[in-house]
């Protein structure tokens, strides 16, 4: 099946958006409460080895798409481990 390269852009792009929206919202709503305790650490540790994979992936074969996506979501789940971390500290003390 032959694939056209803007469709294949349109769905590298909205493939992107929608996976980068759930860290953003995530990131939004645990500044709102100042917490993050219902966030797995075990989450946070195998999509962030996926998508350092899938970055590696994206480099190898030169997809910016897959290689723009994975450098930010991997900022944003840092995001949301510094804030994870901060705001579970303020819970122990």
């Amino acid at each position: 099946m032959e694939v056209d390269g803007t469709l294949l852009t349109i769905l590298g792009v909205a493939a992107g958006i929608l996976i980068l929206t759930g860290w953003v919202e995530q990131i939004y709503k645990g500044y709102k409460t100042k917490s993050l305790k219902d966030v797995s650490k075990f989450l946070m540790i195998f999509i962030s080895a996926g998508a350092i994979l899938w970055l590696i992936y994206g480099v190898i074969v030169e997809d910016v798409f897959i290689i723009g996506t994975n450098i930010a979501a991997i900022a944003l789940m840092m995001i949301v481990l510094v804030m994870k971390k901060m705001y579970d500290k303020r819970l122990r003390s």
